[in-house]
């Protein structure tokens, strides 16, 4: 499964491509460069928790896995994307993203971001796409106002929520 936007494929990682990437060989697999954010440290271990979620729940993979933002042009992995778990009671769903310094102002994450709300909202049981941010994240912010997110919650973080 893919989800095409004009620049990218967005392409969710099954539990073994997530294991391929923790040991550095998924690029020979997805035959794909990555180039997006460093996989170490507290990053990492995010991704080593929501493998151990893919793998615990493989028919819901796309709602625990990371998918890879892969540049059309190239094959580069330019960024990654989560959903942080399956729709809750109410419909909702979490989006967490993270783009490589070197592709940051391109656009690549607000196309990356408002391509998988599309396919999310057009998901049962998902009424509602949230999104946490830091409160000095202007890109992070400006990204979400762009794909029609709005600011519901203030605290030490801000918390954004697209509505279908």
């Amino acid at each position: 499964m893919q989800i095409e936007t004009e620049r990218l494929n967005l392409v969710p990682l099954t539990a073994k491509q997530l294991r391929l990437w923790m040991e550095n060989q998924l690029e020979q697999t997805l035959a794909c460069s990555y180039q997006a954010e460093p996989l170490e440290g507290f990053f990492l271990e995010i991704v080593k928790a929501q493998a151990e979620a893919t793998e615990k729940d493989p028919e819901n993979y796309v709602w625990h896995s990371f998918w890879f933002l892969i540049r059309n042009l190239d094959g580069v992995v330019v960024g990654s994307a989560v959903f942080k778990n399956v729709p809750d009671v109410k419909g909702e769903v979490e989006l967490g993203y993270g783009l490589g310094k070197a592709h940051e102002h391109n656009g690549y994450m607000t196309e990356a971001v408002d391509g998988l709300c599309r396919w999310a909202m057009q998901q049962a049981g998902v009424a509602y796409v949230t999104a946490e941010t830091e409160i000095d994240s202007l890109a992070s912010h400006n990204i979400l106002k762009r794909c029609g997110f709005t600011l519901y919650k203030e605290g030490e973080t801000l918390w954004w929520r697209l509505e279908s």
